[in-house]
């Protein structure tokens, strides 16, 4: 099994990101693999089974953000308009980690990925 984790973060005001909606799909295949919401320190890990996937598979990792903008009064206004942060990657490795974590901002946001181990 595979795990993806990531840790998101608040770059307005420094403190952890969360409560909001997270997705994996696998677009090679056009299937959802998990949805669930990164927990309020901002933090995701789940398990996934790669064993059906190719080395070659591309994957989405989409953070659904605008809600949580919008719980800072900056939904739907001219400072905040995006509203999902997604990562297309590939997981060559069926058993590796692989984690993201993402600094966000309204309008923007810094990632980056640890090596498979």
């Amino acid at each position: 099994m595979a795990i993806i984790s990531s840790h998101t973060l608040n770059g307005m005001n420094g403190t952890h990101a969360g409560g909001f909606p997270v997705r994996l799909i696998n677009i090679t295949k056009n299937s959802e693999i998990f949805s669930t919401s990164i927990d309020n320190n901002g933090r995701l890990e789940e398990s996934v089974d790669l064993s059906l996937t190719d080395a070659t598979d591309k994957f989405e990792l989409i953070f659904d953000t605008g809600a949580y903008w919008h719980s800072f009064g900056l939904s739907g206004s001219d400072n905040q308009i995006i509203s999902e942060v997604v990562l297309r990657f590939s997981m060559p490795s069926k058993n590796a980690r692989y984690h993201m974590p993402v600094i966000l901002s309204p309008n923007s946001y810094s990632t980056w990925s640890s090596q498979p181990e």
